[in-house]
């Protein structure tokens, strides 16, 4: 089973863009610049802004970011997405939901059932069919690679126990 997996990664690897293509060069990022640079995470960049957590993610880390796109974001309904934009403390531990210590890279991922997230709450992991889910979002590119951590792109915003 686990070579099974293995080899699932290496094809995502060769399928999903590297991390060169969402940090936009050769020159190191950390997560904050990819996240800028890529274009596809305006949203969460947004959101990180409001909830005052840019500086944070600027910091040496490592993090491990499992990070929404835009598109994800736009499933949440916009009321309600509006609303927790308008609401700091919500915000806060939503995206502190998407955030693990440590870099935790896709093959160490692929073993774990959870993760304790740096909002105090674990996120679920569950491997099938060859696909990846962190709380019923699928990871949909793994392993870009900054200077003080690594993203994993997600296609839906998760939300911590608290706030469903």
């Amino acid at each position: 089973m686990t070579k099974f997996f293995a080899i699932i990664l290496v094809a995502l690897t060769l399928i999903i863009p590297s991390n060169k293509v969402f940090a936009g060069g050769d020159k190191p990022q950390n997560i904050v610049e990819i996240a800028i640079s890529n274009g596809s995470f305006t949203t969460l960049v947004e959101a990180l802004k409001i909830a005052g957590l840019v500086d944070a993610l600027l910091g040496d880390g490592p993090f491990t970011v499992f990070a929404p796109t835009d598109e994800a974001f736009a499933k949440v309904p916009a009321e309600t997405l509006e609303a927790l934009l308008n609401d700091k403390e919500a915000l806060t531990k939503v995206l502190l939901y998407h955030v693990v210590s440590g870099n935790v890279t896709s093959g160490a991922v692929v073993n774990l059932k959870s993760a304790e997230t740096l909002e105090g709450s674990s996120v679920k992991i569950k491997v099938e069919d060859g696909e990846v889910y962190i709380d019923g979002a699928k990871v949909i590119a793994v392993d870009v690679m900054g200077t003080n951590g690594v993203i994993h792109v997600i296609d839906s915003v998760i939300l911590p126990p608290s706030l469903r």
